[in-house]
């Protein structure tokens, strides 16, 4: 049964040029169509994964600090009534820091969220214009101030390895960031999406993305003021105090059943891969014509899940229990793991073993990707 719930909201003022996510951009949004949509799919979903309480929630987008307070609780409520909620559920709600959602932040935490992902992305005005941002550095100060006061937990985000950074602005940067006390930080290098304006621009010679051995720097550099300041990264691009780990993430990384509705929604349901529509107008003409907004529900075989759990978990400071994978998916351990591939890691300080755990190092993050494609065995994978 699912014990973790993700709500997309697809609406932004404006599409970033280097976001991929399912965000629209649309001149007027019927709230009153979206509830109906949204409490629709969450009862649909509810008979067929309810039966123990919500750990956590997690309003993400698009942009959905711009969901009217109102509609929040009114799909919390439901939630809360269709599958109950444990007595600490963390929700989270993504939100941009400009000033007009910053004052819906004391609306939103009575309506019952009670941590918040702010989307500051740089502290810096010139990088945020590049960035397509709609906010300034100062509006995102003042955010992150009255996030504080309004909300129990409060983390966010910033992109760093961008074109021509150097260390010494990074670490100018950060080191503001993590002045701000705040228990989470989502640091993420700039990656060149396909089919986003980044993409364009790389190909037309206006942007240069930074290097792979700079980006590798920054990223050590990163590892070490976060440990130093009390938020060692336990994730490749996230970082906590001991206890405020985002715990629905954790749902997704520790490869755990999560009901996922709204737009583009995944989900992961006992077996059960399944996929909402994506165009908002798709989604809602489906929740009126099936009562629901599912595009696509598929089983997964044991080997899928298998390398599923292993892709996403070795994510994780913690790394993977292969005996505890094996056992739950029937695979012995050395199907589960390249044993030449990972002694040889082994040797270059990448990865390690410590009994029935594989942890992939700090120096092996940056590297993450080709990691993956070493250990993880093509058979697995592919079957």
């Amino acid at each position: 049964m699912a014990r973790a719930l993700y709500i997309h909201w697809p609406f932004c003022l404006a599409k970033c040029p280097y976001c991929d996510f399912n965000s629209h951009v649309r001149s007027g949004v019927d709230t009153a169509a979206w509830e109906a949509a949204l409490l629709a799919d969450l009862r649909f979903e509810a008979e067929l994964a309810a039966g123990e309480p919500l750990d956590s929630i997690f309003f993400g987008g698009g942009t959905p600090s711009l969901m009217p307070p109102e509609l929040v609780a009114r799909l919390l409520a439901e939630a809360e009534l269709l599958w109950g909620f444990a007595p600490d559920i963390e929700i989270t709600l993504e939100a941009n820091p400009s000033s007009v959602e910053t004052g819906k932040f004391g609306a939103l935490a009575q309506a019952g969220v009670n941590r918040v992902s702010l989307g500051v992305q740089a502290l810096d005005d010139d990088v945020l214009r590049f960035l397509g941002r709609l906010h300034d550095a100062n509006e995102a100060l003042v955010a992150l101030e009255t996030a504080q006061r309004h909300f129990k937990r409060v983390s966010f985000d910033l992109i760093y390895a961008r074109p021509g950074q150097s260390e010494a602005q990074w670490y100018r940067e950060l080191a503001r960031a993590l002045d701000f006390g705040t228990g989470h930080l989502s640091l993420y290098q700039l990656t060149i999406e396909p089919q986003t304006r980044f993409a364009t621009d790389v190909r037309s010679a206006i942007i240069t993305p930074l290097d792979d051995e700079r980006a590798a720097d920054l990223y050590i550099q990163t590892q070490e003021m976060t440990q130093a300041a009390g938020l060692p990264a336990y994730e490749i691009s996230n970082h906590a105090r001991p206890g405020e780990e985002s715990r629905h993430n954790l749902t997704y990384w520790r490869y755990r059943d999560y009901v996922g509705i709204g737009p583009g929604a995944h989900g992961r349901r006992g077996a059960m891969a399944t996929l909402r529509h994506k165009k908002p107008e798709n989604y809602l003409a489906a929740v009126a014509r099936q009562g629901h907004g599912l595009q696509d529900e598929r089983a997964l075989g044991k080997s899928e899940q298998a390398s599923e759990a292993l892709l996403m978990g070795l994510r994780l400071a913690e790394g993977v229990d292969l005996a505890a994978l094996g056992s739950r998916f029937g695979f012995a351990l050395d199907h589960l793991i390249d044993a030449d591939k990972l002694a040889l890691h082994q040797r270059l300080g990448l990865a390690q073993r410590e009994g029935d755990r594989v942890i992939v190092t700090p120096a092996g993050m940056p590297l993450l990707d080709a990691l993956l494609a070493d250990l993880v065995p093509a058979d697995l994978v592919a079957a």
